[in-house]
Parts: C-alpha cells; structure tokens; sequence
C-alpha cells in the first residue's frame, strides 16, 4: 500500500499523490517514511525533502518552516516556505 503524501506550503499545495518512499529533514535528522511507519509528530528543518513516487519517479523539493504529520498511511507536510527542484 502506497503512501498519500502531501507538500503544502503557506500559499500553495506544492505536490501530492502517492509515494513508495520519502525522505525529509527534521530538527532531530533525517527521517524516511513508508508505508506502514508509525505516526510521527516533527518540526521540519530547512533542507530537501525527496519523494520516490510509487512508478519510481523522483521528485524533490526545498522546504523549510514548519511540520510534518504521519498518521496511518497518510504524510502531510506543511512548510512555510516550499518550491520543487526537480
């Protein structure tokens, strides 16, 4: 079962859809998530948060100021600041 991820920044949904893997910087490191993972609560720290799509597409983003959400298998997050790169 594939993750439902969503990249919000304060003005804009910047990318959502479904993901095998994703990878964002938090205050404490690094954390990936998969399907499955356990909910998780964290401040996000400025850094690349890179998204595998589940067709194994890559997607990368910049962002900064603000939170990330696990909850079932559904991963929200939510930046002040966030732009793809790729």
């Amino acid at each position: 079962m594939p993750l439902n991820v969503s990249l919000v920044s304060a003005d804009a949904e910047v990318w959502s859809g479904e993901a095998s893997l994703v990878v964002a910087k938090t205050v404490e490191g690094e954390i990936g998530f998969m399907s499955g993972h356990e909910p998780v609560l964290a401040i996000l720290a400025e850094g690349q948060v890179r998204i595998t799509e589940t067709s194994g597409t890559k997607i990368v983003a910049n962002a900064q100021d603000g939170f990330l959400s696990m909850e079932g298998d559904v991963l929200t997050i939510v930046a002040g600041n966030a732009a793809l790169i790729s």
